[in-house]
């Protein structure tokens, strides 16, 4: 009988985990933070947003439907670790390929199972989200402790240029991926109605693949572009609007984005997701604060101030934008989070440019705001036919 390895999750204030390893035998630093959702742990894993981060599940049971190759959000898992309070011994899904531990031994991805992820995900609502050290090799509490103590911490550190793609490249140029909606011959939606397509210039400061199927299926041709891509080199793409993608970090120290994105929001439809959202924020003038522990889970509850309706929401995020500074601007903040009432949507008073802090594009869901990408079209669509 095989013995079982021991693993270890050491917090900055001294808290120490022990329990089962699985994953790659590896030590790893990050940010600790936890998640809410229920399903979708393929999805976390494969999200950029969390690079450098180590990933808590609140959910009891994760990997029981395995992973398969359609509901990965990018190339590879992006969390630095995993933790779960079991995983599962088997799994069973007709889309399943491969085992959950299977997967992260593959990538290089060290886990931790056997813990009490109440107390984890408790601590870190008290504290905050707290630099951290997961450990499935033979180290010490003292040395792990140590370990996340030594870890800079994600204020003023620039990820995103980890995450990016390298050059610009179309998305699905046969258009064969432009319902999101089919697995394998299966359709769960009924596709679009036929209507023009107009051209986005997607910036991928760490953009999840269920955005671009989503912008495909809602009538846009998608050239996604690095994150370090100037105005002007977009402008030469002739785009008919702009799309600025969620991403992992701080967006404070992303200058270069910052100005192009200044640039291009006074000639072009703009729409912002997450990391975008926040982008748009200091492309205006204002800023954005450090979240005490974020807000990451499909149930995340927004209230649209404008209309009064409210949303069940995917978000993943450890910033937010300064409201008073942001109503000093252009902006008019449309959204705000129901659990700590910080803004989570905007829009410009004279420009069609528009951006929330979740994911409309949620994949599993929830998609109450799916419209969303529906509203884009329509205003890029209103912007063309005023010329």
């Amino acid at each position: 009988m095989s013995k079982i390895k021991a693993g270890i999750l050491a917090l900055e204030n001294g808290e120490i985990y022990r329990g089962k390893a699985f994953g790659t035998v590896k030590t790893v630093v990050g940010e600790s933070v936890f998640n809410t959702s229920m399903t979708g742990y393929q999805e976390i894993l494969t999200d950029p947003s969390y690079y450098a981060q180590i990933v808590t599940m609140t959910a009891p049971q994760i990997g029981n439907y395995g992973i398969n190759l359609d509901d990965v959000e990018s190339d590879s898992p992006k969390v630095a670790g995993f933790i779960v309070r079991e995983i599962s011994p088997l799994s069973s899904n007709w889309r399943s390929r491969q085992e959950l531990d299977d997967y992260l031994t593959e990538f290089g991805i060290p886990g931790l199972s056997g813990v009490d992820t109440r107390t984890i995900t408790k601590n870190l609502r008290t504290h905050g989200s707290l630099k951290a050290c997961l450990s499935t090799e033979d180290i010490s509490g003292a040395e792990a402790v140590q370990c996340a103590r030594d870890w800079p911490g994600l204020l003023g550190i620039d990820f995103v240029k980890e995450v990016t793609c390298k050059s610009t490249y179309t998305w699905d140029p046969e258009g064969k991926d432009k319902d999101p909606f089919t697995v394998k011959g299966t359709r769960f939606l009924d596709p679009p109605k036929k209507k023009k397509i107009y051209k986005v210039v997607a910036y991928d400061f760490g953009a999840k693949y269920n955005i671009f199927r989503k912008l495909r299926y809602h009538g846009f041709d998608v050239e996604v572009v690095p994150a370090d891509t100037p105005a002007d080199k977009v402008g030469a793409l002739k785009p008919d609007c702009i799309f600025l993608s969620n991403g992992p970090g701080d967006p404070a120290p992303l200058t270069y984005i910052h100005k192009a994105v200044a640039e291009l929001i006074q000639r072009y439809p703009t729409f912002g997701i997450c990391l975008g959202h926040q982008i748009i924020t200091h492309a205006l003038g204002a800023k954005t604060f450090k979240l005490k522990f974020g807000h990451r889970g499909s149930n995340q509850p927004v209230k649209n101030l404008e209309t009064g309706e409210v949303y069940i929401t995917s978000q993943n995020h450890g910033f937010a934008a300064t409201r008073e500074e942001l109503e000093k601007t252009d902006a008019i903040v449309t959204e705000i989070n129901l659990n700590d009432q910080t803004v989570a949507g905007l829009r410009l008073k004279d420009k069609p440019v528009f951006s929330v802090q979740y994911h409309p594009e949620a994949s599993p869901g929830p998609h109450d705001t799916d419209k969303l990408f529906e509203k884009f079209y329509k205003i890029v669509e209103d912007q063309k036919n005023s010329i």
